[in-house]
């Protein structure tokens, strides 16, 4: 980062060699060079900042497509794991152990399916990759069938999103488990009237609840949504949004 912007201070700087002739001769001809010059730093400098935004964009793009197969690989272990399961249970006869394990598949490919239909896709795309993350918290996810984040327009959809992803984040960073300690977040997502509201609830040690809240209630500041904390000695908030304008 350091080189291109002292490439771009050099082109910069270089300006003032012609810049200098000019103010002394007062000389036509270098006033022509002048404007030569500052025309090729613009164009130095466009060129630099293109390639920059391309080395971003590529870099930002890599690091999705890792995140995305480290999702793809979780998932295909998770299923492969369930298959196994049922594999045995199957070859020892016990078909009502297998039953119940085909039964815990249907509800997990359910609940992706609904997580899957929420049609925010970075929402998505978070929550659905949110185990790869080797996080010590344990996110589980409970989406109403009925929901319709379809009726919230683009920017409460985008700020939607971003506050889930947020909150998700200070519960994970508030809290450390210990080896006899589980720390799990329920978040659910439910279609109340006119609203989304979208709970929150921690198990296990989450940290200050007053600190989580204030960082709760900084992430929706400005926003067009409301958080509520349903116990002041609980890491237990809500998040309502209004579907109509």
């Amino acid at each position: 980062m350091k080189s291109w912007k002292c490439i771009l201070a050099i082109i910069a700087a270089s300006v003032v060699v012609p810049l200098y002739f000019v103010v002394r001769d007062k000389s036509f001809i270098w006033s022509i060079v002048l404007m030569l010059w500052v025309a090729a730093a613009l164009a130095g400098g466009f060129v630099i900042m293109s390639r920059r935004q391309e080395e971003e964009r590529q870099t930002l793009l890599r690091g999705f497509e890792e995140s995305a197969i480290r999702t793809l690989n979780h998932h295909r272990h998770d299923w492969m794991n369930d298959l196994q399961i049922l594999y045995g249970y199957i070859r020892l006869g016990k078909i009502d152990k297998a039953v119940e394990c085909v039964e815990r598949i249907k509800v997990r490919m359910n609940r992706e399916s609904k997580i899957s239909k929420l049609g925010i896709p970075s929402l998505v795309f978070f929550l659905q990759s949110f185990r790869t993350a080797n996080s010590d918290l344990e996110l589980e996810v409970d989406v109403d069938q009925d929901i319709q984040l379809d009726k919230l327009s683009p920017r409460d959809g985008a700020d939607l999103a971003a506050v889930i992803m947020e909150t998700v984040r200070a519960y994970q960073a508030g809290g450390k488990a210990s080896w006899a300690d589980t720390r799990k977040l329920y978040l659910s997502l439910r279609q109340n009237g006119p609203e989304i509201v979208v709970g929150f609830e921690g198990e296990g040690p989450m940290g200050d609840p007053e600190l989580l809240k204030q960082q709760i209630y900084n992430v929706v500041q400005g926003k067009r949504m409301k958080a509520e904390q349903l116990h002041p000695s609980q890491a237990s908030f809500l998040l309502r949004v209004p579907c109509e304008s």
